[in-house]
């Protein structure tokens, strides 16, 4: 059977489908988009739509004044669409309307969407290796933020990854096939959209040529790029993919900014986690993290930025003093920071809004909010220019470039509250265009011309409630009530019939109304015309709306960090290259928010390269030890970033890293248990970390038998404690009492506490760190604190009771045995060990292998 020739329409359909790839296809047919076969099967599916059926070909539609919810919430599920537009009028086109795929819209390249979150970033990001290195490149493309950078080892890019949160991922095909279990666990940390291509797409001579094309020079060396290859494939392939397969501008991508890992604080993803930085651990909506108690931003560009600083506590020092510099003088000035605040209240996503202009995706509403925003920038300017001397602030201010001309012009162009689209109403206001006002005043008069010519009908009909109306989809017409259509004169033409009326023409009325109609016609290309050539004039002042932008961002974190400071009094800390570490009175600046009836209880800690540079931490459960290592990491945080601190005084010097290792879950997704979890993640600190870190252990070894645990603690300890260029600051808080010893073998380790009150079996929980030891965990008092049920704690009272007496006569000599795995006397009186340990070069020796020879020797000495 000769198979049926497909229809012009369906034959264009297939065109636009080819072109569409993989995305799903929205084809415009008048009013709506509509999908056919698999496409539409699917939107039907997703969106919960009607899925009907022509010429046996499955079709589903969704209106295309509805459609940005529609397409929002397919992009959110992961999906590409692709908007096949009619590209000429279809009153003007007799037969079939030409259609072309105009752009795909995917997760990591919305532009004009309620999916995009004000303050953060919407990256789309592409990585690859070459050798050793691996190049990344970081595009937002509705911010026109462009970076690239490049990593030695997987698990540096993986934590830059974590900073970033990308929506989507742009990968070769190779890579993939060869590592499929790093894909699998960045689906799992951040599910983006990951898409792949062919390997030419990374090439570096294409690479090459897309950057040098685009941005419209002879080297990439004045992008500091130099030898970058992996980072200049990536940042290539992932201009390539926006531009010549999505079909997206990115005239507005005017720069590419190279960035260093080494210029920031290391954060790892563990820590990043661990420390709540951004996300709460138990769950994820919540607001107790770190970032939204110092958020009081007050605009989106400012709110993205405090994020990026966060994520990325600086190693400069005159950099984080300058910081200081601004919040101080902020807070010396308060009443005026109080103005600053308010015009910063009214000013929208400049990035964004200039973005929009300069690509043409503008609404007449984003040209009013863009006008309102500029309005603000003189004012600001002009109380930092008289009364703000700090160095930060002088270098913002430089770039708060004087735009008056645009506002006037903005100001002269838009009405107050403009439409948010073409067409639905006026938009510019009287005296902006004369062939414009002319235009108007003649669709103004037509009211006064329907409601004369009404009256004139109504003397020469004799009809009283005859009428002359209006509509969009009917034209005029004069319309009579039923009983009064004998009465009407032959020059009236009948053209619609209701209920209890007719409604009728005449050729006066045609006239008037394809004169009416031409002038809405002439009206509407004006407008547009008009509209068109305003975001034109507005764009070529794009650098420096991008500097006035990124100067406000930069203000508006500073007053946010002021703000804190103020609300949460939090003072100006010390941060300088030496190796001293001194918080005196520090608080945890989450949990004292979210305290809202008890006094949070401060803290000192005094850590340096010598005397102090590994605190044992004993106490009871529910004590707070954890709260404590955790706040000394968020402080060193805080100010290393350039924020005033929670304590009564704090001098920091510089630390390069801060590594974390609390709590312990399993990844059953990985098939690792709590125990391993806890031991991959300690030995990426010992492998990591340097004398500069600074690191916070929480029961390390709790994970497995108590002899192995204990072991497995003293020798990480040790290893912290004695290894040349891993002596990092360290706070180990722990429940094996037992390594209390280490204060007295080695220098360095000195222990503290949390005090806890007892009496009458009951305990109070005291929150003091103090100097000295306990050898009680106070187990059972927290277990009836849980709630457990009474005669469960009384047997547990008469167990512990039982254990305590013959630990004394039986079981302390071999937990004093157990410790003198590491004691010399011990090693003395096993000369096979001596003689392993003389061949062993610590240097070649990794933490995982020292670890089990040591638990080697245990079972040997036993």
């Amino acid at each position: 059977m000769k198979e049926e020739k497909p229809s012009s329409m369906m034959a264009q359909w297939h065109h636009c489908k080819k072109q569409a790839g993989n995305a799903l296809l929205l084809f415009r047919l008048g009013d709506f988009y509509e999908a056919f076969e698999n496409d539409a099967v699917l939107l039907s599916k997703q969106l919960d739509i009607t899925l009907t059926k022509r010429q046996d070909i499955p079709m589903a539609g969704i209106p295309f004044h509805a459609s940005d919810a529609y397409i929002d919430k397919l992009v959110a599920k992961g999906y590409r669409i692709a908007i096949a537009e009619q590209l000429e009028d279809p009153q003007s086109i007799k037969g079939i309307i030409k259609r072309e795929v105009v752009k795909i819209i995917t997760p990591g390249t919305i532009v004009h969407s309620n999916l995009l979150s004000a303050k953060s970033n919407n990256f789309l990001c592409c990585f690859i290796q070459i050798n050793e290195a691996f190049g990344l490149a970081v595009l937002d493309v509705t911010t026109s933020e462009f970076r690239a950078m490049e990593f030695e080892d997987k698990k540096q890019l993986f934590d830059e990854l974590s900073r970033i949160q990308p929506k989507e991922l742009l990968l070769p095909q190779k890579w993939i096939t060869q590592h499929p279990d790093f894909l699998e666990e960045i689906d799992r940390q951040f599910k983006p959209a990951i898409h792949v291509k062919e390997a030419w797409h990374f090439e570096h001579k294409h690479a090459c040529n897309v950057l040098l094309r685009h941005f419209k020079v002879s080297s990439l060396d004045s992008f500091g790029l130099t030898g970058m290859v992996a980072a200049i494939n990536a940042a290539g392939a992932i201009l390539h993919y926006v531009q010549d397969e999505l079909n997206l501008p990115i005239q507005h991508i005017k720069s590419i900014k190279k960035e260093h890992s080494s210029s920031y604080m290391l954060l790892d993803r563990t820590t990043q986690k661990h420390l709540e930085l951004f996300q709460s651990i138990q769950d994820i909506h919540s607001s107790h993290t770190l970032l939204q108690v110092i958020d009081y931003t007050l605009t989106p560009m400012g709110g993205r930025l405090l994020k990026y600083w966060l994520a990325h506590p600086l190693l400069d020092l005159t950099e984080i003093q300058q910081r200081q510099e601004g919040i101080e003088e902020f807070l010396s000035k308060w009443q005026l920071s109080e103005q600053i605040f308010e015009h910063l209240k009214e000013i929208r996503d400049l990035e964004r809004l200039i973005m929009r202009i300069e690509t043409d995706y503008a609404t007449p509403r984003d040209l009013g909010v863009f006008r309102l925003s500029l309005e603000q920038i003189s004012p600001i300017f002009h109380i930092l220019e008289s009364y703000f001397t700090s160095q930060f602030i002088t270098k913002n201010k430089t770039n708060l470039k004087d735009v008056s001309n645009l506002v006037q012009l903005l100001q002269k162009a838009i009405i107050d509250t403009p439409p948010l689209k073409l067409k639905e109403a006026e938009i510019f206001r009287s005296g902006f265009s004369e062939e414009l006002d002319r235009l108007q005043s003649i669709k103004q008069d037509s009211h006064n011309w329907i409601a004369q010519h009404q009256t004139q009908l109504r003397q020469e009909t004799q009809i009283k409630n005859l009428k002359v109306g209006y509509t969009k989809a009917f034209g005029f017409f004069i319309e009579l009530s039923r009983g009064k259509t004998e009465k009407i004169p032959s020059s009236f033409q009948r053209r619609q019939t209701l209920v209890n009326a007719e409604r009728f023409t005449t050729l006066e009325l045609k006239e008037y109304e394809h004169k009416i109609l031409h002038i809405e016609e002439r009206i509407c290309a004006l407008e547009y015309a008009l509209f068109t050539q305003l975001k034109k004039q507005i764009a070529e002042h794009a650098s420096s709306i991008y500097l006035i932008a990124r100067a406000i961002a930069e203000i508006d974190v500073i007053c946010s960090l002021a703000q804190a400071a103020k609300f949460h009094k939090y003072i100006k800390p010390t941060v300088n290259s030496s190796d001293l570490f001194h918080i005196e009175e520090g608080r945890h600046p989450v949990i004292e928010t979210v305290m809202k009836k008890e006094l949070f209880i401060p803290n000192d800690v005094l850590l340096n390269a010598t005397s102090h540079r590994l605190h044992l931490i004993t106490g009871p459960n529910m004590a707070g030890k954890s709260t404590f290592i955790r706040q000394v990491a968020l402080i060193a945080i805080l100010a290393q970033m350039g924020s005033f601190v929670p304590a009564k005084s704090c001098t920091i010097g510089i630390i390069d890293k801060v590594f974390s290792r609390i709590g312990a879950s399993d990844d059953l997704a990985r098939g690792l248990s709590t125990f391993m979890v806890e031991m991959t993640e300690t030995a990426n600190i010992l492998n990591n970390t340097t004398d500069r870190s600074l690191v916070i252990l929480d029961e390390i070894g709790r994970g497995t038998s108590t002899y192995d645990g204990i072991s497995i603690a003293w020798a990480v300890a040790e290893y912290l404690l004695t290894q040349p260029g891993k002596q990092a600051k360290t706070l180990f808080a722990t429940h094996f009492w037992e390594l209390t010893e280490l204060e007295q073998k080695i220098p360095g380790a000195v222990n503290y506490s949390v005090s806890a009150h007892e009496s009458e079996n009951k305990i109070v929980f005291l929150h003091k760190v103090i100097r000295g030891s306990t050898d009680k965990s106070y187990g059972i008092h927290v277990a009836r604190l849980a709630g457990l049920p009474y005669f469960v704690v009384k047997r547990a009272q008469q167990m512990l009771k039982g254990l305590e007496q013959t630990s004394i006569k039986t079981t302390k000599p071999k937990a004093e045995k157990q410790l003198c795995l590491f004691m010399n006397s011990e090693i003395e009186n096993k000369p096979d060990i001596l003689g392993e340990l003389k061949e062993i070069d610590p240097n070649n020796l990794t933490p995982l292998a020292a670890l089990q020879k040591l638990i080697d020797w245990k079972e040997r000495t036993k």
